[in-house]
């Protein structure tokens, strides 16, 4: 094998960089253990020891150090299908932002072309600004578009002279505006809110925003604090000097509250009272240096001053050092630093009743929005003050008409800042009295500090620049929340999945319980059929998983359940590469080649069918990643990498195995005597019968489209929108007991299903489908609660639930089907690619069209007859494709030995059709090996994987099998048919050149 060395060399660095991926997850998890142990169930001091934990080194490399924070970023993190919480997807209202940027005009065709664009939007894939100008203008409305819009706050954006076009643009931009505004909004939420791990992403082309919450139970809390409204606001600042008296007067009064209560001896209580009122340089000495040093203050400060001053031992006051080394206090509003750790610690210190006795009414101590660089782990304080204003504000953010990052005369990131005529005026008055006693502006969104400038002079016209330490991110940050501030649409929830923690550990053990299970009965199988071959197939698999999962760590991939699922069938894929290796070694070894010989021919014209089939796989896990979302983008990503590790290992760890066993002159043997002559020299007349597999295909692709036409689907929720919920039962419940009891109560049809055991039920309603408030939300599940009572005796618990707006519902179920028309296109594109000849790309086309009707249609006619859930949903398309991708997979490999049959001497002189019939025959041992390995995995999956992904599993199941049934007797006899029974190849083919490892 050439390049032997150079491939050693590439393994162990692989294996090197998914170990130390993977490590990460190791140490979280031993982090977790701990934390659990020690809260024995108590889930407030469970979270209170990894908040402490946060800052703290827990996994040391010696050249690199991790806190458990930076650890944490770095896991595989589990998707909430696996470990409970919250998925969320927010729509920006562009209803409310048309009607606010045009100063909520009352004319009747205007508001009546906003309202049929928004209704037109839930059926239609368009945006609701383009469907809004549209219809404004085909209603024959005379007044001008733009006059609407030309108002003073839009002044510098729009004029009433503007063009229809030119007012599109403008809605287009502001709507983008308004887009990543709400996105940086929510986004600093949820970071205040404490989740771990969370994800948030814009969905590209649309204007939602997804948003996952791993491990969070508060559901009420979450949806208010996502769907509350931005208030940017700004304060006038205190300066340091000003408080820092009051803090050493609070950091006292703690140090005798608390001692107080731990009934300490009466000396200690006087020598805290001195320490803690004397303002001295020893003080910022001791407690100052903590700040510069960037460390952990606790970890600074000597046990005794910690113990007499609680306050500063964990809040750092905001010092400088002079020259002579002496620490001073630092001028400007920010008071103080603690680590991000100790910082609810000192929230709970200032919220003490002793402390806001003492803190004066017009001071407000808020937190920086994010620590700065130059100290990661510490987090500012600021003081502010209140003015004489409802809010304590002296402005709110609404004056902002426009902020944009920009650069100074001297290149250094700074952000422009433009208001309207009343803001001007007010910033006016506000800066020349900022200005004349040297103060700061604070500027607030949500109760957090982003910035807080000092006022160099009286700003007159409201366009002002804010200078600082800012990084060019720093500046973008800053002035997408001074937009955030005249906000002009409102996010609302139009989506939503809660996934109860019981459901997730039961979905985790689902999951591991079929992933290992799956490689038990692969290895054995392969052993089984392959001898010692088989082991070296077995080896590359596991390096397979272990590459496979290090990938994922490394890109910060959330592993769900469906991912898991491409775990699963990545293992049986995998096998598909070993078995058209090892059945070419054995056609090598039949011909009287020696092993080694044999070996590398085998590999050598193999070579081609593997790349073929995997890339067509792959071509189809990229429609998937971009169509898909939530799980499906999971089950894609594994996929895709699950290929590429699979092709890795498979043609290059095992042809290392062999090259050792070679070298050490070990018997290998790719076949056991029972095993050796499996459909050897079948001859199977495919082409002879075709037509009369083309009529049992025909027969029963016209019942399966009849069954799809009468009895239909039933669309899951994502596809049809409503709310789903998971509910379960101490007790089996009867099914139409259960449906009739929520009918009478929602005076509804209500679909209820059995889930998993007979005491879990799935129940899905269309109540206030189109209704997405907290309020509706509320009065269904009251309802659903109502319904569900009514089984005497027997209690219930809802373990997990979904929301899907109309509008979403549309949106995934147009993205379903052009995923499904782009994989046919992309793949019968690439066929013709590879293969030169239309005929090849109309019978994959032929053959794939087929297995994707035969698998709708025994959905919809196993629907309600199996026991369990056969909903068509976004599951359902990733098993779909993944169906078509298999069934091309195997065409392809007949398709590559017709070519390859066609480049022998003399073939052109042979019959098409028994050229064709060879090469079936010649791959049907490979054909039926690798369906079995797959359906053996599937079937593992199936009884396994739990009762999420049961239909998908059987999806895929059932569509193997008739994937199977049309790469051989449909793909290519259909070529034979097309070419009218003659080559379809040039008389001269050269065999494929291919590159052995």
């Amino acid at each position: 094998m050439q390049s032997k060395g150079l491939i050693k060399f590439l393994v162990i660095v692989v294996s090197i960089a998914c170990l130390y991926s993977l490590s990460f997850t190791f140490v979280t998890r031993k982090v977790e253990r701990d934390a659990a142990e020690y809260a024995k169930g108590d889930m407030a001091k469970e979270k209170a020891y990894l908040d402490s934990m946060a800052g703290e080194e827990v996994y040391n490399l010696g050249l690199a150090k991790f806190t458990y924070r930076e650890a944490k970023a770095h896991e595989l993190a589990l998707g909430l299908d696996l470990k409970g919480g919250m998925n969320v997807t927010m729509e920006i209202s562009l209803d409310e932002l048309i009607k606010n940027l045009a100063n909520n005009p009352k004319d009747e065709k205007f508001n009546a072309s906003v309202a049929n664009a928004l209704q037109k939007s839930k059926s239609v894939n368009k945006s609701v600004v383009d469907l809004f100008v549209e219809d404004y203008k085909a209603s024959g409305a005379t007044t001008p578009l733009a006059s609407f819009f030309a108002t003073k706050d839009n002044s510098t954006l729009i004029k009433a002279s503007s063009s229809d076009a030119e007012v599109r643009n403008f809605l287009t931009k502001e709507s983008d505006n308004a887009i990543q505004n709400s996105y940086k909004v929510l986004r600093t939420r949820i970071d205040k809110f404490g989740v771990a791990s969370p994800n948030i992403q814009i969905q590209q082309g649309t204007n939602r925003i997804l948003i996952e919450l791993p491990g969070v139970n508060d559901e009420a809390r979450v949806r208010k604090l996502l769907q509350g409204s931005a208030k940017l606001e700004f304060y006038e600042t205190h300066s340091n000097f000003q408080v820092y008296p009051l803090l050493e007067n609070i950091n006292g009064i703690l140090a005798s509250s608390l001692k107080s209560t731990t009934a300490t001896t009466a000396t200690a209580k006087d020598s805290v009272a001195t320490d803690s009122t004397k303002r001295d340089d020893n003080l910022l000495a001791n407690l100052g240096a903590a700040k510069n040093e960037k460390k952990d203050s606790a970890a600074t400060v000597s046990p005794e001053v910690a113990a007499n001053n609680p306050l500063f031992s964990i809040l750092s006051p905001a010092t400088y050092m002079e020259q002579n080394g002496q620490p001073q206090l630092a001028p400007g509003p920010m008071v103080g630093m603690a680590n991000l750790k100790d910082t609810a610690r000192v929230n709970a210190y200032l919220n003490r009743p002793e402390v806001k006795a003492n803190i004066p009414a017009n001071l407000k101590l808020l937190w920086a929005v994010k620590p700065e660089q130059r100290t990661p782990n510490f987090l500012s304080l600021y003081a502010i003050k209140l003015a004489s204003t409802e809010t304590g504000a002296v402005m709110t953010g609404d004056v902002v008409t426009d902020a944009r990052d920009n650069f100074d005369q001297h290149n250094n990131p700074v952000v422009s800042m433009e208001m309207n005529m009343d803001g001007a005026r007010q910033w006016r008055r506000v800066t020349a009295q900022a200005a004349q006693n040297r103060e700061a502006i604070a500027i607030v969104l949500d109760g957090v500090v982003y910035s807080a400038p000092s006022v160099n002079e009286e700003i007159p016209n409201g366009n002002s620049q804010i200078s600082g330490s800012f990084t060019i991110e720093d500046t973008k940050d800053l002035a997408n929340v001074l937009k955030a501030g005249r906000l002009p649409a409102t996010a609302k929830i139009v989506e939503e999945a809660i996934v109860g923690p019981s459901l997730g550990q039961a979905a985790i053990d689902a999951g591991i319980n079929s992933a290992v299970i799956g490689i038990v009965v692969v290895m054995i199988f392969m052993i089984s059929y392959y001898n010692r071959a088989g082991i070296a197939a077995n080896i590359a698999v596991l390096f397979n998983v272990f590459f496979l999962m290090g990938i994922l760590a490394s890109l910060n991939a959330v592993l769900t359940l469906p991912g898991i699922a491409g775990i699963v069938l990545t293992m049986g894929t995998a096998v598909d590469a070993n078995v058209l290796i090892y059945e070419r070694i054995r056609e090598e070894l039949r011909g009287g080649k020696s092993i080694r010989q044999a070996i590398s021919d085998g590999y050598k014209h193999a070579m081609p069918s593997i790349l073929d089939s995997q890339i067509t796989t792959f071509l189809v896990g990229l429609v998937l990643f971009f169509f898909g979302s939530g799980p499906i983008l999971g089950f894609a990503t594994t996929l895709m990498i699950g290929i590429a590790t699979s092709l890795f290992t498979s043609i290059f760890i095992s042809r290392i195995i062999f090259e050792y066993m070679l070298s050490k002159d070990m018997k290998i043997s790719v076949s056991y005597p029972w095993s050796a002559n499996t459909l050897l020299n079948a001859n199977f007349q495919f082409i002879k019968k075709r037509k009369t597999f083309y009529a049992i295909s025909v027969v029963a692709m016209i019942i399966c489209v009849a069954s799809i036409f009468t009895k239909g689907f039933t669309l899951g929720v994502d596809f049809r929108g409503g709310r789903t919920f998971t509910v379960a039962y101490e007790k089996p419940v009867d099914l139409e007991d259960v449906r009739k009891n929520l009918d009478e109560t929602f005076a509804s049809s209500t679909e209820v299903k059995t889930f998993g055991s007979e005491n879990q039920v799935r129940v899905t309603t269309t109540y206030h489908i189109d209704e997405t408030s907290d309020e509706a939300d509320k009065e269904v599940l009251a309802k659903l609660n109502e319904g569900l009572s009514k089984i005497s005796g027997n209690k219930h618990e809802i373990l997990s639930s979904q929301k899907v707006g109309p509008s979403i519902a549309t949106d995934i179920k147009d993205r379903a089907i052009w995923s499904g028309i782009f994989s046919i296109i992309i793949i019968a594109a690439y066929i013709l690619v590879r293969f030169h000849k239309w005929q090849y790309s109309i019978g994959a086309a032929f053959a794939t069209i087929h297995d994707g009707v035969i698998l709708l249609g025994l959905f919809s006619i196993l629907d309600g007859i199996v026991p369990f859930s056969l909903d068509i949903d976004q599951h359902f398309v990733a098993a779909i494709l993944t169906v078509l991708a298999y069934s091309v997979n195997d065409t392809v490999v007949v398709f590559d030995r017709i070519r390859e049959d066609l480049g022998k001497p003399g073939a052109h002189s042979k019959n098409f059709g028994d050229v064709i019939n060879h090469a079936i025959n010649t791959t049907l041992s490979r054909t039926v090996i690798t369906s079995l390995t797959i359906i053996f995995v599937l079937v593992v999956l199936f009884i396994f994987g739990g009762d999420v992904i049961r239909g998908f599993s059987f999806a895929i199941l059932i569509g193997i099998v008739v994937g199977t049934y049309s790469s051989i007797v449909l793909a290519a006899p259909s070529v034979y048919d097309l070419g009218r029974g003659k080559h379809i190849t040039e008389e001269k083919t050269e065999e494929a050149k291919v590159v052995t490892p």
